[in-house]
């Protein structure tokens, strides 16, 4: 059984449902470590499927533990209140957030993969979901997200891992001490959340 076989049949959103790290990790899991198959939500039922085929285990239903296969979302950012804090690109596994230091961010809903990961980093709440399929019985696991995303989605993430890593030598060595930051971002955020309540419209 092969890793690459196994991730190839993963839908890529890298939303860590599953509770590894990323696809690549889960896929690694279910080959080496006897893994359940039925930890990936986004893949909904059709994934389930999928991996018994290659696994030769019997299809599960998905385990709750990791979450039900629900409609395909996006995330959206609240203009007015993004402070600039930038931890919610850090957050996003395919780069699909642009924006710089103290500037408004804003998502690129083509590369958006509705992990979610982006959502519990943001300090101040301006980062919310939406439905791509609308109505009463949106499509959910492989109906609502299709191999050309999961083919983008994965190629946007071994993108961004290559950029990191090329990215980390060229960071300050002498860098403030986590305690010196973390007693800093409390102060940092008010004041951002000031300036956002006085630009808001009223």
């Amino acid at each position: 059984m092969q890793t690459a076989d196994i991730l190839a049949a993963l839908p890529q959103t890298q939303c860590t449902r599953c509770g590894y790290p990323d696809c690549a990790a889960y896929a690694k899991a279910i080959a080496h470590d006897d893994a359940p198959i039925n930890q990936c939500p986004p893949g909904g039922a059709e994934g389930v499927v999928r991996l018994a085929r290659l696994t030769g285990k019997p299809p599960l239903p998905l385990n709750p533990a990791n979450g039900l296969a629900s409609p395909r979302t996006l995330v959206f950012i609240d203009e007015a209140w993004c402070i600039g804090c930038t931890l919610c690109i850090k957050a996003c596994p395919t780069d699909a957030i642009v924006g710089s230091n103290k500037r408004m961010h804003t998502v690129i809903e083509a590369h958006c993969t509705g992990c979610e990961l982006c959502l519990p980093v943001c300090p101040v709440d301006c980062i919310g979901l939406e439905r791509v399929h609308p109505g009463h019985n949106p499509p959910t696991g492989w109906a609502a997200w299709p191999q050309s995303l999961a083919d983008r989605a994965r190629d946007r993430y071994a993108a961004r891992r290559v950029r990191l890593n090329l990215e980390r030598p060229l960071q300050p060595s002498t860098r403030a001490p986590d305690a010196v930051l973390a007693a800093k971002k409390p102060s940092v955020i008010e004041a951002a959340l000031a300036k956002a309540r006085a630009n808001r419209p009223t």
